[in-house]
């Protein structure tokens, strides 16, 4: 982390600026990553490794969970295996490198079923301690991310099946574990209250279910990527050996247990990718108990070789994904270069954009600089937030967010839209010139364009196409 050379991934760049103001909640996201970013940006530094300091610890905590879980669950070999193979699956190595919602989602899931696991084993008062630590960990992975609520499809659908799971609740314990979990999400739910459910509203949006298309090829590449998730045989594992053992009905009750925290969000996944898209990762909430299962059937079967190999494999992996992180010349080698293309090139992009602002600053007609900066995309714009972070809005113009619809559809239009106030005489930049032409009707008069393109590696290039627009008079935007 602290070798590598690759900048922040657009949406670390978003939850760094999230960071510089903390809420309860934001346009897209709960808040729990910019708080994490704060504390470990207040430790060091705004750099790309303090940024992210804190991912690869959260991991760390959440393999600690999974191993305690395992250990309660069918000793010592299966909680270590379970750890394990966490730590080392491919997701995994490549979440420890980047800061996202991911890893504090994935410690308080980890928290929370280690928690569950405890309330169905303990006895008398130690069951309310074991409701109070499930329920706070429940509402902390809300506040990480909406994807916590597979989490509590977990518990649910446990009770529902298990008469066992039923027993280790009473009103009390119920009551414990709700209380815990309300005074977690509370103050989120107030701040999406306060706001529209900006974020629950997001949520739903991103799922895209006005575009359906009921297609089965984006549910087999979805199930595809998962081997890249979890590990080539550990999910092989996980669908082949459940399906054997639910076939012939070989299931333990540990084993129920698990899946009931494994399959909530791999059906619903599979079934989103069906109805319209779904990204590899959006079922990651399935694999700390998956990797609690898979770990306590290794150690069921007493299959050491197998164990080696499968550890041995995800070893290799995770070894790899870590050499072409910390030297990408190596991962262009191997032909992984568009995988990188994101993470490259955004100082340099911000760069022309403040050297040209400090241009057209010095040029200036006699009534004045430029009164702003406006870009068009939210990941630009997060990007030049970051690494313009000494110039904007200090030794140059604010930076602003051309809107391009009839209401913000991102944290950056909400917050930073440009105004007719601001737009006296602007730099008007457009990601690769795709909205050149509508940012420009918006100005009563644009002159000036250029073209700056940035290189990110031997293939990929980066361009950005720029203009002064005076004059901001935004035309109607016909509502969505």
């Amino acid at each position: 982390m602290f070798l590598s050379p690759l900048e922040l991934y657009p949406d670390e760049a978003q939850y760094w600026l999230w960071s510089r103001s903390l809420a309860f909640g934001y346009f897209s996201k709960p808040p729990l990553v910019a708080w994490i970013i704060a504390a470990s940006t207040a430790l060091g530094r705004d750099t790309e490794p303090f940024v992210r300091l804190a991912s690869p610890l959260l991991h760390a905590a959440a393999a600690l969970a999974i191993g305690r879980a395992g250990l309660r669950m069918q000793g010592g070999w299966a909680g270590a295996a379970a750890g394990a193979l966490y730590s080392l699956s491919p997701g995994v190595a490549l979440s420890a490198f980047v800061v996202s919602t991911d890893a504090p989602l994935l410690l308080s899931v980890s928290l929370a079923l280690w928690a569950y696991v405890w309330l169905q084993q303990a006895v008398g008062r130690e069951r309310l301690s074991a409701a109070a630590a499930l329920g706070a960990a429940l509402g902390l992975a809300m506040l990480a991310k909406y994807a916590a609520l597979f989490a509590v499809a977990g518990v649910l659908l446990h009770a529902a099946i298990s008469p066992q799971a039923r027993r280790a609740w009473s009103p009390a314990t119920a009551g414990v574990a709700i209380v815990a979990f309300l005074l977690l999400i509370g103050p989120n739910l107030a701040w999406n209250l306060g706001h529209g459910f900006a974020t629950v509203a997001h949520t739903a949006s991103n799922a895209d279910w006005a575009g359906r298309r009921f297609q089965i090829v984006p549910v087999l590449t979805f199930l595809a990527a998962q081997f890249g998730v979890f590990g080539p045989i550990p999910f092989a594992l996980l669908l082949g050996a459940g399906i054997w053992l639910a076939a012939r009905r070989r299931l333990t009750a540990q084993d129920q247990l698990l899946l009931c925290f494994v399959l909530p969000p791999l059906l619903a996944i599979a079934g989103q990718a069906f109805v319209s898209r779904a990204n590899a990762n959006w079922a990651a909430a399935a694999y700390p108990a998956a990797s609690v299962l898979v770990g306590g059937w290794l150690a069921r079967w007493r299959a050491r070789r197998l164990a080696a190999v499968t550890l041995g494999s995800q070893a290799l992996i995770a070894v790899a994904i870590a050499i072409g992180l910390a030297a990408p010349a190596v991962a262009d080698k191997a032909g992984a270069a568009n995988s990188l293309k994101r993470l490259r090139g955004w100082r340099a992009t911000t760069q022309a954009i403040t050297q040209r602002a400090d241009l057209e600053g010095l040029n200036a007609p006699a009534d004045g600089g430029l009164t702003a900066v406006a870009v068009d995309d939210r990941f630009l714009f997060n990007e030049a937030a970051y690494y313009g972070r000494g110039y904007f809005g200090r030794a140059g113009p604010p930076l602003t967010m051309w809107v391009r619809g009839a209401a913000p559809q991102n944290q950056a239009e909400l917050t930073a839209p440009l105004t007719a106030a601001q737009g006296r005489r602007v730099l008007a930049v457009s990601l690769e010139g795709r909205n050149t032409a509508a940012m420009s009707a918006d100005f009563a008069s644009a002159s000036d364009r250029q073209i700056n393109q940035m290189s990110l590696d031997l293939k990929h290039w980066r361009s950005i196409t720029s203009f002064i627009g005076a004059g901001f008079a935004p035309k109607p935007r016909p509502a969505r």
